[in-house]
């Protein structure tokens, strides 16, 4: 059965944290999960589906490793492939900025091509401005680990149930593909 890989940066350890709980929710379905630190281009490219997740660091920027491995999606093609986001935040701290890394992670993903499914409502968090909106809908799971720790778990068991089926559809289309060749 086609697996997910699942890729984080993360610079505290929540990103991490966060990333290990989704694993957990999507079981089976998931090969891996590896800081973005030590992938390498190929490690994405050939993985038939991905979970990305990334935080937010000052005014809107990608957490550092990501900020080192983005130019290595320049040279990605990544159609064809489910991609499901998460990005975590300070809706209070940064508020002018909340989750805006997760925006340009989105960004880099639609452009090279990837399907990205998972979008989140925003209603429920507290914020000014964000560059991961996409209408009134979060482009990913987003986590507000500083102020809102006791909803994570919750927060992603629900985003959980919601990606799931994306996952196991595009799995059995691909399945029923490579069976018809």
């Amino acid at each position: 059965m086609p697996k997910i890989r699942i890729f984080y940066g993360s610079s505290t350890g929540d990103t991490a944290r966060v990333a290990r709980l989704i694993s957990g929710e999507m079981g089976d379905l998931v090969e891996s999960v590896t800081s973005i630190a030590y992938a390498e281009q190929r490690d994405l490219s050939d993985a038939e589906a991905l979970i990305l997740g990334v935080s937010t660091w000052a005014d809107g920027q990608l957490q550092q490793d990501w900020k080192r491995f983005l130019p290595e999606l320049d040279e990605m093609d990544l159609s064809g492939k489910t991609v499901a986001l998460f990005g975590l935040g300070d809706a209070q701290g940064y508020s002018g900025e909340f989750v805006t890394a997760l925006g340009t992670l989105y960004r880099k993903v639609v452009e090279r091509g990837g399907s990205v499914v998972g979008f989140w409502p925003s209603g429920e968090y507290r914020f000014q401005r964000s560059g991961a909106l996409h209408g009134d809908m979060f482009v990913g799971l987003v986590i507000d680990q500083e102020n809102e720790p006791g909803r994570t778990k919750d927060r992603v068991k629900q985003w959980a149930a919601q990606i799931r089926p994306h996952f196991e559809n595009c799995n059995a289309a691909e399945l029923a593909e490579s069976a018809d060749a």
